[in-house]
Parts: structure tokens; C-alpha cells; sequence
């Protein structure tokens, strides 16, 4: 199979235009391709204020009708044409089942550890699933019920815990950093698309499921894991990780049950932090890591469409615009500050899982049709920062500190505090709100968010704004909103494991793995780390 890249065409292209693009950059008639299909569909915005304007940029993959033909066009065209490389992930088989060795048990009902499970239930190891948290619908009632009525929060049935994790209340974002070396990325997105998840996140660059869309999909992930024997218990916390001379024995719920077990995958989320609490007392080694803090800012998505696409906004087949910065600061102390979990169309949410803390976080559905645009706007915080010294508990101290300032600004109910942009970058206490209306619910409270976000976070995002507006026209608009505090970007610790095994080093048979254990960072990845880590246990039955 035959690779071409960089297919540019305008967006109002027809199908017979991408057929014959195709045939142009291979040189070649249209009876020597036996077969073509879309591999990959991005979006190229950079020449939106050109003649060119934004297309679609396309990578297509081809079989010629004479195979043998394809190594002759592969020697003359070095370049432009290469060979499409596929790999398939395989967790291997275990041996032969053992009647007297318990199943394994995977911690936490995230994307982590949801695919850890279905990866073992399809090699026939029928694990046990425990997640503290409710399903998907009962969740879904009490979340919607907080951001409704706001009060306390359920400390066990929130956008941090229960079925899917954190990421069933996000834009449900399908786009990552790391490499398929293996196939696993494509492994994890074939698995979503055939449970239910839109089938164009198999080409699109940038996909994502909506949060609409994510309950469908997790109901059919766990029904298919519970067919091939696997069984999934929610409202069932692990309390204690039982050891017995460095080696796995069971765990204790949270009921007082006792599951033996001595295979067991950790994939707990970034926000599981009695579990952290439980883990440091037992031993196990980890240590403190940079995490970031910061703020949703709120803009008009229309602002961001014209920023991005120009003449092209609100084109029906691009849709709302998505944005990404980094900006660096200079000098040796100085700061980078960066978006993070950018949601076109969508809404700030609450996203705490204690009482008496607040914590932002953003949402999108599928559709991304809701009027604002919103992002983290945040800056990397640094063991040194939170005087970490040699206790890996320490940032979660210091979440909690900012969390907690900003529950004070914002009130017992559920309200979070704001702050005009504008506002911000003068350092002076917001009034009254623009023509921007934040989005969040149960509402905001207007004041100076340096009450409750650390100077150094403060400082370095007020000096970048003027370089992102050179990059998005319109980002410093003065009644953009800013709500506080974001603070779970992801986990303040990593819990230490075997780059070989994927095993603690204090406990055989353990599996740190996924976001909460310093390993991952969207959904996306926590699924292939979950996926590489039940193959990492098959291999070590």
C-alpha cells in the first residue's frame, strides 16, 4: 500500500476532486489504482487571509491494481510517495488458565483503566473491575445536578470520579503527542469507533466524541468486557493494597471486602488522592512532578472563527475553530504558559471532587455549538514551587490550597470566582461583566483572581496575552472572561514503576499506569497505556 501526503484541496472540493488529486500526485491513470481511501483529513488554516484560503489537507492511502508495480513507484519516488506502514497491537496470549490463581483487578473505570480491562477480557483473563465511582447515567444525574444547583459536591460521584474518568465531562479529545510505535493509538481509536463513537475520528487529525457521545460508548465498552466474562463493580472504592514480602496479595474495599488477587492495574486518575495517601504510607516509591495551574478563558466563539478561519468562518464543513499557543518566557526564572484542553463551542464546568474546593475545568459536545470558546490558560508549577523538598504529597497540598482560596472567593453555592481579562492585566478587581457571559454554572463571582492563584501564574499569564493576540486577532479582547481555579491539568506526582515490566518496584504484581500515575495525559494516551500495560501483565503470567 501505497502513502501520499499533503493533498491540499479547497473545502467545497467534491469527491471526484480528491479521486483526481490522488491520480495527479501518483502520475498515474486511473485503472493502475485498484483501491483508495482517506488515511488522514486535516484542516490548513494558515492561509485563510490569501488567495488560497483554508483547505483540507489530506493524506490518502492507495493499492495499485498491479502490486508488483508499487516497489518500481516506490524506488522512482523517494519523496513524495512512500510505503503505508500498519501495525497491528497485540496484547499476546497467556498460557493456559490456572483454576487456583485469582483474576486480575484493574483499579479505576477510566480510559485507562477501561481498556486495560477490555484488552484482558479479550485475552480471556475475565478481570475484575472496580471503580469508586457510579455509571455513566447515575453520574451523569449527579453531575448535571451540581453544575444546576451547585452546594457540595458529591466526593464520589463527580467529573472526576465514576465511569469514563475525568474525560467523559470534556470535549472527549482524541488527539496526542506520543507515537504509534505499536499500532495502539489506532488499536484504541478502531475500539471507540466500533463502540459507538463517530467514525470520522478514524481520519480526522484533530478528533473528538463530545461528551453527548462518550455515555453511548462507555455502556458498550462495558457491556462487551462483562460478555467475555470480565465483571465491573462501581461504588466500590479500594481502601488498601495488601503486600506480603514485596509482592501483591489482594485489596480491601471500601465495603471491608477482601479480593485476592496478585495481579492488579492502578489506573486511579489524576485526582484520586486518598488513594496517593494510602499508596505513600504502604511505601511505594514515587515523587513529586511539574504540574500546571491557571484559569478558563472564556472569548465569543465566532471571535475565534474569524480569528482562524477569516472569510471561511462558520463554514458548515469546518465547524467551530479550535486554537492551540505555547508562548515561552525568556530568562532563566521566567515561565511558559500554554493552552490546554481547548473546547470550541463549549462550557466551563465544575470539576471539583471535595467539598470546599473549587475547580474549573471545560466541555464540549460533539456538535461544539454552544457560544463561547474556552481553554485552560495555564503555567507549569515546579516541585520547588510547592517547596515539594523530598514529599511526593506536596503538590497535592498545594492544589488544594489554591482550590480552596478560590472556594472562599466563590461561596458555599458552588458560584466560582472571575474575573474580566482586561481587568486581569491591570490588576485591579473586576465589576461588572462585558458583553462576554461566562458560561459557568451555578454561576460567578466578579473579583481579583490573585487572591486565589499563585503570583508566578498570575504574572506570567498577564505578560503573555499581547504575543497570543499577535497569534489569535482578538484574544486580549478586554471582556474576555477568566474563571478560577484550574489546578487538575493532570497528576502532581508519578508513582514509580519498572520501565520493563511496567511493575512497582515495591510490589510485584502491581501496575501503575495511566494519568494518576504520571503516565499519560488526555484520554487518548491513558488508553494506550492502559493497552500497553495489560500486555506487559500477559507477558508476565
Amino acid at each position: 500500500m501505497l502513502e501520499l501526503s499533503q493533498i491540499r484541496l479547497p473545502i467545497d472540493h467534491a469527491d471526484a476532486d480528491l479521486e483526481h488529486a490522488l491520480l495527479k500526485a501518483l502520475r498515474l491513470p486511473k485503472s493502475a489504482v485498484g483501491s483508495w481511501s482517506i488515511h488522514r483529513r486535516a484542516i490548513d488554516a494558515r492561509g485563510h487571509g490569501k488567495r488560497a484560503g483554508v483547505r483540507f489537507n489530506y493524506t490518502l492511502r492507495a493499492r495499485l491494481a498491479d502490486p508488483s508495480a508499487e516497489a518500481e513507484l516506490l524506488a522512482k519516488r523517494p519523496r513524495d510517495v512512500r510505503a503505508a506502514v500498519e501495525k497491528a497491537f497485540a496484547v499476546g496470549s497467556p498460557p493456559a488458565a490456572d483454576a487456583k490463581r485469582p483474576r486480575p483487578v484493574v483499579i479505576g473505570a477510566g480510559p485507562c483503566g477501561y481498556f486495560t480491562a477490555l484488552a484482558l477480557a479479550r485475552a480471556g483473563l475475565r478481570p475484575l473491575l472496580l471503580e469508586r465511582g457510579r455509571a455513566a447515567g447515575p453520574r451523569a444525574r449527579d453531575v448535571t445536578r451540581f453544575w444546576r444547583q451547585g452546594g457540595e459536591v458529591d466526593p464520589e460521584s463527580n467529573v472526576q470520579f465514576g465511569e469514563g474518568g475525568a474525560g467523559t465531562f470534556s470535549d472527549g479529545k482524541l488527539y496526542t503527542g506520543i507515537k504509534d510505535r505499536d499500532g495502539a493509538v489506532r488499536s484504541v481509536l478502531e475500539a471507540l469507533a466500533e463502540h459507538g463513537a463517530p467514525p470520522d475520528i478514524l481520519i480526522k487529525a484533530k478528533p473528538h466524541i463530545g461528551t453527548d457521545k462518550l455515555i453511548g460508548v462507555l455502556r458498550s465498552l462495558r457491556a462487551e468486557v462483562t460478555r467475555l466474562g470480565g465483571e465491573i463493580r462501581f461504588e466500590t472504592r479500594v481502601d488498601h493494597i495488601l503486600l506480603e514480602r514485596g509482592a501483591l496479595r489482594g485489596v480491601t474495599t471500601s465495603s471491608g471486602e477482601q479480593i485476592d488477587t496478585d495481579r492488579a492495574v492502578l489506573a486511579v486518575g489524576h485526582s484520586a488522592r486518598d488513594t496517593f495517601e494510602m499508596l505513600h504510607a504502604l511505601g511505594l516509591p514515587m515523587e513529586a512532578k511539574p504540574f500546571s495551574v491557571g484559569a478558563r478563558i472564556e472569548h465569543p466563539q465566532s471571535l475565534i472563527d474569524r480569528a482562524l478561519y477569516g472569510k471561511f468562518a462558520g463554514h458548515p464543513k469546518l465547524g467551530a475553530a479550535p486554537y492551540k499557543f505555547v508562548r515561552h518566557g525568556r530568562g532563566l526564572t521566567a515561565r511558559s504558559c500554554y493552552s490546554f484542553c481547548m473546547c470550541p463551542g463549549g462550557l466551563v464546568v465544575a470539576a471539583t471532587s471535595e467539598r470546599g474546593c473549587t475547580v474549573t475545568n471545560g466541555m464540549s459536545s460533539y456538535a461544539r455549538a454552544d457560544a463561547n470558546a474556552n481553554a485552560g490558560f495555564m503555567v507549569e508549577v515546579r516541585p520547588e514551587d510547592f517547596g515539594a523538598g523530598g514529599d511526593p504529597l506536596a503538590g497535592i497540598a498545594f492544589q488544594r490550597e489554591w482550590e480552596r482560596r478560590a472556594f472562599a472567593l466563590g461561596g458555599p453555592d458552588g458560584r466560582a470566582p472571575a474575573q474580566l481579562l482586561g481587568d486581569f492585566r491591570q490588576g485591579v478587581a473586576s465589576s461588572e461583566l462585558g458583553e462576554v457571559a461566562p458560561s459557568f454554572r451555578p454561576g460567578v463571582v466578579l473579583t481579583d483572581l490573585r487572591e486565589c492563584l499563585p503570583e508566578v501564574v498570575v504574572s506570567t499569564l498577564q505578560r503573555a496575552v499581547a504575543g497570543i493576540a499577535h497569534q489569535i486577532a482578538g484574544f486580549d479582547r478586554p471582556d474576555a472572561v477568566l474563571t478560577a481555579a484550574e489546578t487538575r491539568s493532570s497528576s502532581p506526582l508519578r508513582i514509580g514503576r519498572d520501565p520493563t515490566t511496567l511493575q512497582s518496584p515495591a510490589a510485584r504484581g502491581l501496575y501503575p499506569a495511566g494519568e494518576g500515575a504520571g503516565y499519560a495525559g488526555g484520554i487518548l494516551s491513558a488508553a494506550v497505556d492502559g493497552l500497553r500495560v495489560a500486555k506487559a501483565l500477559i507477558a508476565g503470567l
